[in-house]
């Protein structure tokens, strides 16, 4: 994701939901044998009061957000491995831990479905990356895209390390290789040619076309070169004087879903696709299905997505 020029939305945490639906036995706070381990390292525990400077500190390094509840009994193993992966990355993203009970205005914020869920914020901006448990093996390579996309956004620093993590020396872990042309797409877009990161990941998937994560790797390339030199304004102020111009109202989508506005993206296309036929139509639907390998899987805006455009299809 490219940094925006213009001003970024803040988040809303305004209003609450009511979370106490999970019906279990609430588990002992952080720290307290039976609950989550406590924090330290490069792990915090956040609160609405806090928030605002944790949202600020993402312009600085990435934060990953793990939204957590003590009657969730994945929360615990998840925020485990978790902070192992905090350690293991030493300090290149912070791990964040919000109690969903007891701060429900964030888990509005972030349009929680599912607890556990863990979501990244970035250079202000939310990133959705899962929900529900997964093992630390299946989590590290959602980590590393989002590494490459803060090193596309020169959000490099690192986080500051807390006393009393219990965690094992950084240094003394090493972190599992990438594919090679992962890994050579990875260090392409740290050094900004998306178009060597593209061809990395193109090759990927003829040599393995089920290889998900170059799928997807290769879409969020995509993104960034279509909206690397594009004007907002002028993009936005285009979208609107011309609603039934695809070539318009895909860039405006490409431009809601790089600065989070998924659900208009999607719901742009969708109501597009219902407009036009042919060759537009085509054009209309490989790009909003191109989006959703942007978005991921995991994100339950997508499925949704898919049922209308399947509905408007056919």
């Amino acid at each position: 994701m490219s940094q925006p020029s213009s001003p970024q939305p803040r988040f809303d945490v305004r209003g609450a939901v009511d979370l106490a639906g999970l019906g279990r036995p609430a588990a002992p706070p952080p720290g307290v044998p039976g609950g989550i381990p406590a924090a330290g390292g490069y792990v915090i525990d956040t609160t609405e009061e806090t928030f605002p400077d944790l949202v600020q500190s993402s312009t600085q390094y990435p934060v990953v957000v793990l939204l957590w509840s003590g009657r969730s009994p994945e929360s615990a193993q998840l925020a485990v491995d978790l902070g192992g992966l905090a350690a293991r990355y030493g300090g290149r993203f912070q791990l964040a831990r919000i109690d969903v009970d007891t701060n429900p205005q964030i888990a509005t914020a972030f349009q929680v479905q599912e607890i556990p869920s863990v979501v990244a914020i970035l250079a202000g901006q939310p990133v959705p990356l899962f929900q529900g448990a997964h093992p630390a093996d299946q989590i590290a390579p959602v980590l590393d895209q989002l590494l490459a996309a803060a090193a596309t956004n020169n959000v490099t620093g690192v986080a500051p390390a807390g006393a009393g993590s219990g965690q094992p020396e950084p240094v003394e872990l090493e972190e599992p290789p990438l594919a090679p042309l992962h890994q050579e797409a990875y260090d392409a877009i740290e050094r900004d040619d998306l178009d060597a990161a593209a061809a990395a990941y193109g090759q990927a998937l003829r040599e393995n076309p089920r290889d998900d994560m170059a799928r997807a790797g290769l879409a969020q390339v995509g993104l960034l070169q279509r909206t690397r030199d594009l004007d907002q304004a002028s993009v936005r102020t285009a979208g609107a004087d011309r609603p039934t111009d695809v070539d318009a109202q895909l860039l405006v989508a490409d431009l809601d879903v790089l600065t989070g506005h998924v659900d208009d993206a999607f719901s742009r296309l969708v109501d597009l696709v219902r407009l036009t036929a042919g060759e537009d139509r085509e054009r209309v639907r490989v790009r909003l299905v191109d989006l959703f390998e942007v978005v991921g899987a995991d994100d339950p805006r997508v499925p949704q997505a898919r049922r209308a455009l399947a509905n408007a299809l056919y």
